[in-house]
C-alpha cells in the first residue's frame, strides 16, 4: 500500500508509519507542538496532525497511567484479602460506549509483558475470547523466542467455522515466542470424538506443557443468551438451555460451572475438549473480566478457588464484595 506524503511524494506505508511515529514522539514524548513538529520534519502543521492521529490509530502510542488510584487500590487490596488472591489489579471504571474492555486489556498487557521479559524459559497458558484478544493486541513487540505459549482451547464453532484467530498465535506473532495453539472444535459432538481428540499427540503435548506453565490468563465468561460461548457458536440454544437448567453461571475456557464455582459434572462439560484451568503452587491463574454480566461468573469462580488472581475494574469489583459480604 502507497500513501502520499504532506509534499505530494508518495510513501510506502512502512515509511508512512515511520514518519508518523517520529511525529508522535516529538509531540508526546518531546514536547514539542505540531508547529513544532511540522518544521522539524519539513511538512505542514496539517500534515503534522494527520501523522501524530495515524500514530494514535495504529497504535503505535500506548497510553499508561503511571499514578496509583486510592479507590481502585483499596479495592484491590480488599479482593485479595477475601479471595486469597496472588495478585489482584482494579482499573478504573469506564462508562464509555468501550466499556471497561480498553483498561483492562492494557493492565493484562502490562501483567503479560512482566512475564515475558524474563529471560529463563517459561510457559504461560492463554484462554480465547475478546478480553483475551484484546490484551494481546496491547502488548508490546518484544523478543523472546525462549519461551512457550499454549492455548487451553480451540476457536472452532460446532459447524467447523473458525471464529477468529487464537490470541497464542497473536501472542506468539509478536514476541517470536514458540507457540502450541489447541487445534480442536470447543465442544466436541460426542463424548467419543472428544476422547479421541484428546489421545492425540498435540493435545498430550498441550496437557504436558500446562503442567509446567507459571502462569495462566483467562477470560470470565457469563452463561445466558448471546453469551460468549452461544454468541460464537460454540454451544446451541438446546446446550445452552441445557446448561441454564444445571444451574451453571459462568465457563472459563468452555468449562461451566455453578454459583458456588464447582465445575459442573457431564452436561456439556462432558464434550468440551479443551485443557480445564487449574490453580496450583507456583502457577498464577489470572481471570480478567469486567462489566454488570460478570459479576455473578467472576465472583463465582472466585469463590470456587478456579482463580487466584484477577483483574477487573472498581465497578465489578465493588460489586464482588458486596455480593459476597457477611
Amino acid at each position: 500500500m502507497m500513501e502520499e506524503s504532506d509534499s505530494g511524494r508518495r510513501l510506502p506505508q512502512p515509511a508512512r508509519l515511520e514518519q508518523a511515529a517520529r511525529a508522535a514522539w516529538l509531540y508526546y514524548i518531546g514536547g514539542r507542538t505540531q508547529d513544532e513538529v511540522a518544521a522539524q520534519l519539513n511538512i505542514s502543521r496539517q500534515g503534522a496532525q494527520r501523522l501524530v492521529a495515524l500514530a494514535l490509530a495504529e497504535k503505535l502510542i500506548k497510553f499508561r497511567l503511571d499514578h496509583p488510584i486510592e479507590a481502585c487500590m483499596q479495592l484491590g487490596q480488599a479482593l485479595a484479602e477475601r479471595f486469597q488472591l496472588r495478585y489482584c489489579e482494579v482499573v478504573p471504571r469506564d462508562d464509555g460506549p468501550g466499556g471497561p474492555l480498553a483498561g483492562l486489556a492494557i493492565a493484562g498487557a502490562r501483567y503479560l509483558e512482566r512475564w515475558l521479559a524474563n529471560r529463563a524459559p517459561l510457559v504461560l497458558a492463554l484462554s480465547t475470547g475478546r478480553t483475551l484478544r484484546a490484551i494481546v493486541a496491547e502488548v508490546s513487540p518484544m523478543d523472546a523466542p525462549q519461551h512457550k505459549l499454549l492455548s487451553l482451547c480451540g476457536t472452532i464453532a460446532a459447524d467447523g467455522r473458525a471464529n477468529s484467530v487464537e490470541p497464542v498465535v497473536r501472542l506468539a506473532e509478536r514476541t517470536g515466542a514458540q507457540c502450541y495453539p489447541m487445534p480442536t472444535p470447543v465442544v466436541a459432538a460426542t463424548v467419543a470424538e472428544r476422547e479421541l481428540m484428546q489421545s492425540q499427540r498435540s493435545f498430550t503435548t498441550l496437557r504436558a506443557l500446562l503442567d509446567e506453565a507459571r502462569c495462566i490468563m483467562v477470560g470470565v465468561g457469563n452463561v445466558g443468551w448471546r453469551s460468549p460461548m452461544h454468541a460464537s457458536g460454540y454451544i446451541s440454544d438446546t446446550e445452552l438451555t441445557e446448561l441454564i437448567e444445571a444451574g451453571a453461571v459462568g465457563e472459563i475456557s468452555g468449562w461451566s460451572f455453578t454459583a458456588d464455582g464447582k465445575l459442573l459434572r457431564g452436561c456439556v462439560n462432558a464434550r468440551v475438549t479443551g485443557l480445564p484451568v487449574t490453580t496450583r503452587p507456583g502457577c498464577v491463574t489470572v481471570g480478567v473480566g469486567a462489566g454488570p454480566q460478570k459479576v455473578q461468573a467472576m465472583r463465582a469462580a472466585l469463590h470456587g478457588g478456579l482463580l487466584n488472581a484477577v483483574i477487573t475494574d472498581e465497578a465489578t469489583a465493588a460489586a464482588i464484595l458486596a455480593d459476597t459480604a457477611t
